[in-house]
């Protein structure tokens, strides 16, 4: 939705749970489990980047306790089942089918790998920072995380690379970070 536009930061406090969740969708995809999350603190931050930095040290934190908390296990794959597979036919966010663009006419690759990581890690999506790389680089990238094999590791990766996404939308929208 290029043509979207962020609202002020200053206007926070005032935007309706709507909005705020517009906002949210924006920024991180469309997920009710992070909206709920969010929202409580939505009025208190005072930049995008703020925003940014509080979904990171939130999901990163639920990443190291879904070890051993099933309720918060499921609420963060939730979350990250909110991007859209690589190379998926049918992608909701108009963001998301922008980033992918570099990655059209490898639909069987990127579905057999898509198929093999959540083989490999039942309950994750593969979620990375495109950011314009070619495809044989991303899917070089996911094939290497696939074969590290490390569930743990794939959870703080996702999370990260979630975040990056969303601070880059923000740039793209005209928001400064600060």
């Amino acid at each position: 939705m290029a043509d979207y536009e962020l609202p002020s930061p200053s206007a926070f406090p005032s935007l309706s749970t709507e909005d705020r969740i517009t906002v949210i969708t924006h920024l991180l995809e469309r997920s009710p489990a992070l909206e709920s999350l969010i929202l409580p603190i939505f009025s208190s931050v005072t930049s995008y980047g703020e925003l940014v930095a509080y979904s990171r040290a939130l999901l990163l934190n639920f990443a190291s306790e879904s070890q051993n908390d099933p309720t918060k296990r499921e609420v963060l794959l939730e979350i990250l089942a909110a991007h859209p597979r690589l190379g998926a036919r049918k992608i909701d966010s108009a963001h998301s089918v922008a980033e992918q663009a570099s990655l059209q006419g490898e639909a069987e690759a990127l579905a057999a790998l898509n198929k093999e990581y959540e083989e490999k890690f039942p309950g994750l999506r593969y979620v990375v920072f495109v950011n314009g790389r070619p495809r044989d680089v991303i899917m070089a990238d996911m094939r290497s995380r696939i074969t590290r094999g490390e569930y743990e590791l794939e959870k703080i990766e996702a999370v990260n690379a979630m975040c990056d996404i969303a601070t880059d939308r923000a740039k793209k929208l005209g928001a400064a970070l600060e």
